[in-house]
């Protein structure tokens, strides 16, 4: 490991501390990371870098278990299971934790392009997409205006509301490989969408990941359309 390596590590380490600080105690944390917390105090606030022993440590240390725990400390869940995951989607440093994670448990291929649907979605996608060097696109619900052609889907819902989505044509091309992303996994129709597009353009499907399922039903009705992982770091 060369110098800027070992740079890399050591702040990636640091940003692992900090934003597992924000939902524990320095207490917890040691207890959590078997690291003093008067240690952990200056690394979290920048005056001293951990070892690099100790970073790699810290860094192997965030697993799924680990990260999975940190959404469910971050999201709200209304009376009537609504779930406001706004402290997850906003938090850059948190979803770049993510990627390697989701990746290695769910066993993703490498895609060409990671795809989600606007809005939440994007911040995601984006971690996602810097972790395989893939593209990212996203879907929305109108057109934009100097796109001259789209791949359109559209679904009625259960609801009697019919939902559409559009890609611009030059976002995927035939043979690409595709991951399917999304902040909330609910009911899967969304999902579909995206599936549909991507099956449209005459690409691949590689998996479909979601940090959090809001019930099965979403996450059946992926792995019942796809033959690749399907999976969410929260389910219930």
């Amino acid at each position: 490991m060369n110098r800027a390596e070992k740079a890399a590590l050591q702040l990636q380490a640091v940003d692992v501390l900090r934003t597992l600080k924000e939902t524990r105690t320095y207490d917890e944390l040691a207890a959590e990371t078997g690291l003093p917390a008067g240690d952990l105090n200056r690394y979290v606030n920048g005056h001293v870098l951990p070892g690099v022993e100790r970073a790699e440590a810290v860094v192997r240390g965030v697993g799924r278990e680990t990260l999975a725990a940190e959404l469910e400390a971050r999201i709200k869940r209304d009376a009537d299971g609504y779930i406001d995951n706004s402290r997850v989607v906003f938090d850059q440093s948190l979803l770049d934790l993510v990627a390697p994670v989701a990746s290695s448990s769910f066993d993703f291929e490498r895609p060409d392009t990671v795809l989600t649907a606007a809005t939440d979605g994007i911040t995601l996608a984006a971690a996602m997409a810097s972790h395989f060097g893939a593209t990212t696109a996203y879907a929305k619900q109108s057109k934009e205006t100097a796109v001259e052609e789209f791949i359109e889907s559209r679904q009625r819902l259960d609801s009697g509301i019919e939902l559409t989505y559009y890609l611009p044509a030059s976002a995927l091309e035939t043979g690409d490989r595709v991951l399917v992303v999304d902040d909330l996994i609910r009911s899967g129709e969304t999902q579909e969408l995206l599936l549909d597009i991507t099956e449209r353009a005459g690409a691949e499907v590689t998996g479909v990941f979601a940090l959090i399922a809001a019930g099965a039903e979403g996450i059946d009705r992926a792995r019942e359309r796809v033959d690749a992982p399907v999976g969410a770091l929260v389910e219930p």
